[in-house]
């Protein structure tokens, strides 16, 4: 039987991501963990799936679009275009996605003075 350990945390202002196997029936094991950029779609899904997802809210809908924009883009490094969908679906509907990576935004948009909220997708 084969174990699959998954998670995401923050560290230093960056999502990090882990994925440990173990094998019950015999010594194998194997790690891998990884920084840049968005975490695989595996360790997303299995997170989501497990957890559920969370929404991601403005807490004032007349905040800053720029300050918004700002936060999102040095955060995720997206191209402009994707930013700006992002900053708009931010001020309607919310984002959605794992707990840690809305509190990694969360954290981006209170440095940008931005107030948000997190709740259950």
């Amino acid at each position: 039987m084969l174990i699959r350990d998954i998670g995401q945390h923050i560290e230093q202002g960056r999502l990090w991501w882990g994925m440990d196997d173990s094998c019950t029936a015999c010594p194998n094991a194997s790690c891998r963990r990884g920084s840049s950029g968005a975490t695989p779609e595996v360790v997303r899904q299995a997170l989501l799936a497990e957890h559920g997802a969370v929404r991601l809210r403005l807490v004032e809908q007349g905040a800053s679009s720029v300050s918004v924009l700002r936060a999102l883009r040095e955060s995720l490094h997206l191209p402009l275009d994707e930013t700006r969908a992002m900053t708009d679906a931010l001020g309607k509907t919310g984002l959605l996605g794992t707990r840690v990576e809305m509190e990694l935004l969360a954290d981006a948009l209170r440095r940008r003075s931005v107030a948000t909220t997190i709740e259950a997708g």
